[in-house]
């Protein structure tokens, strides 16, 4: 049996001492002892996020926060600007609509970045949106948006700023209170190193304006809820207090290598896996690539299936490929928390192996000497 190499955009691998958490016997959920790591993952959680605003813990995929935001923050028939480009962006509209406010859609190439002088005009158009829903990272393109400039331009209107950063907080800079983000959404399956089953929003006052100005239609995903819980560092509702704990863990980790190197390694070996792919001759589909995946074009006359199928059964490697309209179209490599640049150098290493063996002409060792060049390269600076 093939050592299991998981490398996709989520789930992400998750450490040896995280999951040894999940072992341990269990607590009750609403003792002292569950409370205080509540406490503990909260101000943890607040350091990754760069933020002084609340965050909230859900159980939930980070869908659920995505859908905690849409229907705590705005109104029934209010307007919301959606900066769609991608699957997950779309998925904004979509919760838009099936809670009643009216999305304006705000439409980008998939794979370009969202044009923040493009929001600025929107917002001119339409002065009474009364939130802009935006993504960090795009998983199903791998393209990282300007959030930062954007925030600044939407902090100039009443408009809140809500952003998906569900596969790239973690993975890439991510800046909530200076880049006036509003509402971040987060899950936990990704750059923080746990399995699916815990989603975090944070709010800032200028939104807690906002949710406290109308009446909310949810129950579960209710942020006043939340709040009011929290002022005894619990949750409204039975948390996952197992992945919680577990977290703990996480975070830990996270701090000890220091925030801002886990975005320089971020960084570092997403250079090193687009540098290997354009290597082997392979075309990157994104034009900002988003730190924490790398996605690249299937070759003309290839199948993604069989990529992906050899790369699973020859090196037990698994990849995923394009959703939607890009299905059959792209592959998409993960390379986000547990992650080092070993991972990336053995992965393009399967990946010249598996193209040379359907065929596609590969000069052996070019992706890895290229990625090892840039690894090389950036270690001496």
């Amino acid at each position: 049996m093939r050592k299991p190499r998981l490398m996709t955009p989520g789930p992400a691998p998750v450490p040896e001492d995280v999951l040894l958490e999940l072992a341990r016997p269990l607590i009750h959920h609403r003792s002292q002892e569950a409370k205080g790591v509540i406490e503990e993952v909260t101000r943890g959680l607040q350091e990754v996020f760069q933020t002084r605003n609340d965050v909230f813990i859900l159980a939930s995929s980070g869908t659920g926060a995505m859908e905690a935001v849409v229907v705590n923050a705005i109104p029934r028939g209010a307007k919301a600007l959606v900066l769609n480009a991608g699957h997950f962006a779309a998925r904004w509209g979509l919760m838009c609509s099936t809670f009643g406010s009216e999305p304006i859609m705000l439409d980008t190439k998939w794979g370009q970045p969202v044009d923040p002088a493009r929001v600025r005009a929107a917002l001119e158009r339409h002065p009474d949106v009364a939130c802009v829903l935006g993504t960090l990272s795009e998983t199903s393109t791998g393209t990282g948006h300007p959030v930062a400039e954007i925030g600044r331009i939407v902090a100039e209107t009443p408009a809140l700023f809500a952003v998906d950063g569900i596969s790239g907080v973690g993975a890439m800079e991510c800046r909530t209170d200076d880049w006036k983000i509003d509402l971040l959404c987060v899950g936990s399956q990704k750059a923080l190193m746990l399995p699916p089953g815990l989603a975090f929003v944070a709010v800032s006052p200028k939104a807690w304006a906002q949710i406290d100005s109308f009446e909310s239609p949810s129950f579960y995903f209710n942020l006043k809820a939340a709040r009011k819980a929290m002022l005894g560092s619990d949750t409204p509702y039975t948390p996952a207090h197992t992945l919680i704990l577990a977290l703990r863990k996480s975070l830990q980790r996270i701090k000890e290598e220091g925030l801002e190197n886990v975005w320089e390694r971020h960084r570092r070996m997403s250079q090193a896996c687009q540098a290997g792919i354009r290597a082997l001759g392979l075309e990157l589909f994104s034009a900002s690539p988003a730190e924490g995946m790398t996605v690249f074009r299937v070759p003309e006359g290839f199948a993604d299936s069989a990529i992906r199928s050899r790369l699973q059964e020859l090196f037990g490697l698994t990849t995923v490929g394009g959703q939607g309209k890009l299905k059959g179209q792209i592959i998409r490599i993960g390379h986000m928390g547990y992650t080092d640049e070993l991972d990336v150098v053995a992965g393009l290493a399967a990946l010249e192996m598996v193209m040379d063996g359907l065929g596609f002409e590969v000069e052996p060792g070019c992706a890895v000497t290229a990625a090892q060049r840039v690894l090389l390269t950036r270690k001496k600076a």
